[in-house]
C-alpha cells in the first residue's frame, strides 16, 4: 500500500519485562521450537531501542537544535491527540506524548506468506497474542532472510515496511507508552491524523487470534476519525489533498478486491492445478492492465502503488483482505449506535468476547445502511 498497509508489530515486541520474555520463550521451546526465541528477543531489543530513543513532545519542542517543520508537526501532532481523546473517545494516555528519531524507512518490516493457490496466510502462535498472519522484524535484513526460508518452502511472500505499531496499551508508564516516529510524522496533516486513530484504537479492543477483526476494526475508527478530524480542522489545501488520495486509495481497493474475490472464486472451484495457475496469471495480468488505465487516467500519472501491483502475490491480497474485508459490517454497527463512538466500542467488545465464528455471524446479521 502506499503509506501503511498496514499492519502491526507483534505487541510482544513490547514486552519490556524480562521475567515476561524468558517465560514466553520457555513457552515457544516447548510449543514451537528454540528457534522461535531470537525471534522474540530480536522484537523485544528492536522495541526498547526505539523507547530509549523517545522523549517527551515538550522536551523536543524546546529544544533549539529541533528543526521549525519538525516542531510544528510535533505540536500539530498533539492537538490530534487531545482530538482523539475529546472527540473520539480514545484513550487517554501517555501514547504519543513522546517522539522518537529513526534512521530508517520504517519502524519494522513484516513478513506475509501465502501458498501458491490460495489467499489464507500462513500464521504463527505465540503466548498472549495467539496466531497472527505475519512475523514483525526490526531489522529488514532479518526480514527477507525469514522471508527466504518460506519462499524455499514454495510459499509466496511479501516484505513490506511498517511506520507504526502498537502495543496494545498493556505495559505501564510513560516510558512504555507507543511513540511518535520519524516514520510517519511528516505525512499530511489528515494522513497523520489516520495514523494516529487507527493505532490508538487497539488500546480498546483486542480479539487474540483474528487480525482481520482486529484490524478492520482499526480501519473503520481511523475512517470516521480522520474524516472528523478533517471537518473540524483541516485547512482547504490538507482537505483537498487528502480527499484526493482517500479517493485514489478507495480506487485502488476497489480493483484489488475484484481481484481477490475472483481468485478465491478460482482458488476454491473443481479445476485442475494447471487450469488455476492459468487462470490467475490471467486475473493478475488484468489487474495490472486496470492499474495502468487508472494511473494514466483519473489519477493522473499518480504512480504511488507502482510497486505494489509489480510485486503483488496472494500474501500481498491476503493480507489486504486483513484491513477492508469487515469494515463493512463495521460500518453498519456504527451508524446503528448512531455514530457515538463510546457505545460503539462497547459493543465491538462485546462481540471480541465471543468465539471467532459467532463474531462473524453477528457482523453478517447486521442490516445493510439503507434497510
Amino acid at each position: 500500500m502506499a503509506r501503511r498497509v498496514t499492519t502491526k508489530a507483534l505487541w510482544m515486541a513490547g514486552a519490556a519485562s524480562i521475567a515476561v520474555v524468558a517465560l514466553a520463550a520457555g513457552v515457544l521451546c516447548l510449543t514451537s521450537g528454540c528457534a522461535s526465541v531470537g525471534y522474540l528477543a530480536q522484537s523485544v531489543q528492536g522495541h526498547l531501542e526505539i523507547l530509549n530513543a523517545a522523549k517527551p513532545v515538550a522536551e523536543w519542542e524546546a529544544d533549539p537544535a529541533t528543526a521549525e517543520k519538525l516542531r510544528a508537526r510535533l505540536v500539530l501532532s498533539q492537538q490530534m491527540r487531545d482530538f482523539a481523546v475529546a472527540e473520539l473517545a480514545l484513550p487517554d494516555n501517555a501514547s504519543y506524548r513522546r517522539y522518537a528519531q529513526l534512521d530508517r524507512s520504517a519502524a519494522v518490516w513484516n513478513v506475509v506468506a501465502a501458498p501458491e493457490l490460495s489467499l489464507k496466510l500462513e500464521t504463527w502462535c505465540f503466548p498472549v497474542v495467539g496466531c497472527v498472519g505475519y512475523r514483525g522484524y526490526f531489522d529488514r535484513e532479518e526480514a527477507e532472510a525469514f522471508a527466504a526460508q518460506l519462499r524455499a518452502q514454495g510459499l509466496e511472500v511479501r516484505v513490506y515496511g511498517v511506520p507504526a505499531y502498537s502495543t496494545l496499551g498493556r505495559l505501564p508508564g510513560a516510558y512504555f507508552a507507543d511513540p511518535l516516529l520519524s516514520t510517519f510524522i511528516n505525512y499530511p496533516e489528515v494522513e497523520l491524523a489516520r495514523l494516529m486513530f487507527h493505532e490508538l484504537s487497539h488500546q480498546l479492543v483486542y480479539a487474540s487470534g483474528d487480525t482481520m477483526f482486529n484490524e478492520s476494526f482499526a480501519t473503520t475508527v481511523e475512517r470516521f476519525g480522520s474524516r472528523r478530524w478533517m471537518d473540524a480542522h483541516a485547512n482547504p489545501a490538507a482537505r483537498a489533498e487528502y480527499l484526493a488520495f482517500d479517493a485514489r486509495r478507495k480506487d485502488f481497493r476497489a480493483l484489488v478486491g475484484r481481484t481477490r474475490d475472483a481468485l478465491e472464486l478460482l482458488y476454491k472451484s473443481d479445476a485442475s492445478d494447471a487450469e488455476k495457475r492459468a487462470g490467475k496469471a490471467a486475473l493478475m495480468q488484468r489487474m495490472r492492465e486496470d492499474y495502468a488505465a487508472l494511473r494514466d487516467g483519473p489519477w493522473q500519472g499518480y504512480a504511488g502503488y507502482d510497486a505494489w501491483i509489480a510485486d503483488a502475490n496472494n500474501a500481498s491480497l491476503g493480507v489486504l483482505a486483513a484491513y477492508t474485508e469487515l469494515v463493512p459490517a463495521f460500518e453498519r454497527l456504527f451508524e446503528r449506535e448512531g455514530h457515538d463512538p463510546a457505545r460503539f466500542y462497547a459493543e465491538v467488545n462485546r462481540l471480541a468476547d465471543l468465539p471467532k465464528d459467532a463474531r462473524r455471524e453477528k457482523l453478517a446479521a447486521l442490516p445493510s445502511l439503507n434497510e
